[in-house]
């Protein structure tokens, strides 16, 4: 790379459209790019895209028409092997943390290199003591080291996600997706996890995508918003280029008109 060239995008959406039925389209036509080390916030009402957008750079869904590369891999020529590879360098965290709670915490963590391993594991003995020290270092960085034993369905929700961001991290991801990781979460609780997921991707050098409904967050921790409508990317800017008004311009009409009232 020359003096003064960006680098190559790690993700990028070429015309991607997702038709799931006749009369649902899903994407329509996105063409995104996202370079190494940008945290990318991704806003839209329900139902504009976000989570299907998502599924398509970690390869849980195809496209319709278009093209999908991420890392270097073409997603929808990517099968079995090489998907898997793919998968191991993107770390995915879901709204409804995904956690077994019957588990401890610890081993809910060490599950996040299942993929690694061979055979099943039936506890926590069963895993390599190097993947239960590296399950502690995660549990650590994101604040609950005290709590290794603890059953998953006794923490609170903020408690949760963060075991699912260190079960995440367990796979060292060059990529973190986050599909609405604070929409069940208190305010308090949300700050804490954003904060969490903005500190541990600027420390790593992750590329961060998160999807929100929080249009004070998505300004408050993003570099850049990237706002769907009806499948379709109607802003693209960076965070410091943005003011509130411009993000409520994608929700539509009559957000714009409350944004109005309650100012």
């Amino acid at each position: 790379m020359t003096v003064g060239q960006l680098p190559e995008p790690v993700v990028r959406l070429e015309a991607v459209s997702k038709r799931f039925a006749p009369d649902v389209l899903a994407l329509d036509g996105v063409s995104l790019t996202v370079r190494p080390g940008e945290v990318v916030m991704l806003l839209g009402l329900s139902g504009s895209g976000k989570s299907t957008l998502l599924r398509h750079v970690d390869g849980l869904q195809h496209a319709t028409a278009g093209r999908v590369s991420v890392l270097g891999t073409d997603v929808g020529a990517a099968h079995g092997g090489e998907l898997r590879r793919l998968r191991r360098r993107i770390g995915f965290v879901f709204q409804q943390f995904h956690l077994v709670g019957s588990l401890t915490v610890l081993e809910n963590v060490c599950t996040g290199l299942l993929g690694t391993l061979r055979g099943p594991r039936l506890g926590l003995v069963a895993y390599p003591s190097r993947v239960r020290r590296a399950a502690l270092e995660q549990l650590d960085r994101v604040g609950m080291a005290d709590r290794p034993f603890q059953r998953a369905d006794t923490l609170s929700g903020g408690q949760q996600q963060r075991v699912a961001v260190a079960r995440a991290l367990m796979q060292r991801p060059e990529i973190l997706l986050a599909d609405e990781p604070v929409a069940s979460l208190d305010p308090e609780s949300s700050a804490q996890v954003m904060q969490l997921i903005s500190d541990i991707g600027r420390e790593d050098r992750l590329t961060v995508l998160c999807s929100l409904h929080q249009v004070e967050v998505a300004l408050a921790w993003g570099d850049r918003l990237v706002g769907l409508q009806a499948g379709r990317v109607v802003l693209d800017r960076s965070v410091a280029a943005t003011c509130r008004a411009d993000v409520m311009g994608v929700y539509g009409q009559r957000a714009a008109e409350l944004l109005v009232t309650a100012g």
